[in-house]
């Protein structure tokens, strides 16, 4: 066998480190996890961590980042013809599977407990976790809309699901043994007989919102993966192409919306961030149980025409025009035949590109 390259070396290392971290962060919880004990269990210095991962935080983030990545989802039947009801059914049965109801947690149960905790205890993590459940609640929102053929907005419907959800994984994992995981399924299954409080969709603040510049340029994206499903992102179709940081990720909802044909335009969120290290993780995990819950609830055929790429790279904002990202980026094209044909920046981008 020959000698591996410098990459390779690299990516064993940091795999090494993602499987130690895993077993110590399962064996002692975020807070009294220690970086030296993770370069112990890996066979690595210190310094190798860090040099993989910013902090321990970020190397947290990225565990369980990557068990949502390798964790296989069973996929809806391609016959399931579900409703609104089933699949918010479905979604909440996969959701309450983990729930730590009895007794001392799994490991693997134990990995993810301390997520909340790890979030809210710097607003470095709060705001962008707070949009990155945005963006989940704007997908699931779509597919239920698209699975009743409903002309009703159910983003709403989908906060108020993984409200609820969140909110019963919390209690279950502080009382083990309170939360009924049946009463948990059939109250969200009964929210599909609710008419939302606030279901027309209200387009941003006029003077907020920019025009968009009608242009003539070559579209050449890079070749990207959606990550909701696990696939190649066709970026060359025709559609919407956004490039949003993780304080902006509301605005995908505003290019859905604003498109003349919603439920056929392609829209491909490009997800960037300033602190790629840290909360690109915290991206992927997020995103990842978006795609798992979409997988095993709802039918392919009633899912939105929205692709997410985690533009880590910046490949797909270098084509769109974007030299320089961070969370508060919100930079949108229109492509039509192969070309950009409009562009527009800055907070409300997404709307007037969309709409353009």
């Amino acid at each position: 066998m020959g000698r591996l390259t410098r990459a390779e070396v690299q990516e064993l290392n940091r795999r090494k480190v993602l499987e130690a971290a895993c077993e110590e962060f399962g064996a002692c919880g975020f807070r009294d996890a220690k970086i030296d004990r993770i370069a112990e269990r890996a066979g690595l210095t210190r310094g190798a961590v860090y040099s993989n991962f910013p902090g321990k935080r970020a190397l947290y983030f990225a565990v369980l980042a990557d068990l949502a990545v390798r964790t296989p989802t069973p996929a809806a039947p391609p016959e399931y013809a579900g409703t609104v009801r089933e699949a918010l059914g479905a979604l909440a049965r996969v959701r309450v599977s983990r729930f730590p109801l009895t007794g001392a947690p799994e490991p693997e149960d134990r990995l993810a407990m301390d997520l909340p905790s790890v979030v809210l205890a710097d607003t470095q993590t709060r705001q962008p976790y707070g949009q990155l459940l945005k963006l989940h609640a704007t997908v699931l929102g779509l597919a239920l809309e698209h699975l009743g053929g409903s002309t009703r907005r159910l983003v709403p419907m989908a906060e108020t699901v993984l409200t609820l959800l969140h909110g019963a994984d919390q209690l279950a994992a502080a009382a083990p043994g309170f939360v009924d995981p049946f009463q948990v399924v059939a109250a969200c299954e009964q929210l599909a007989e609710l008419a939302p409080q606030h279901g027309e969709w209200a387009p941003p603040h006029l003077p907020y919102v920019p025009k968009a510049r009608p242009v003539d340029e070559p579209w050449a994206p890079p070749a990207a993966t959606d990550a909701l499903r696990g696939e190649t992102a066709r970026l060359a179709d025709d559609g919407v192409v956004a490039v949003l940081g993780l304080h902006r990720l509301e605005a995908a909802e505003e290019a859905v919306r604003a498109a003349a044909q919603p439920r056929q335009t392609a829209v491909t969120v490009a997800l960037v961030t300033g602190e790629p290290g840290e909360l690109g993780p915290l991206a992927r995990l997020t995103v990842a149980d978006l795609g798992a819950g979409l997988r095993q609830a709802f039918p392919r055929g009633s899912w939105p025409p929205v692709r997410i790429v985690h533009d880590e790279s910046g490949a797909v904002a270098a084509a769109v025009g974007v030299s320089a990202v961070s969370d508060a980026t919100e930079t949108a094209v229109r492509i039509a035949g192969g070309r950009i044909v409009a562009r527009a920046e800055g907070r409300g981008a997404c709307h007037a590109a969309a709409g353009a």
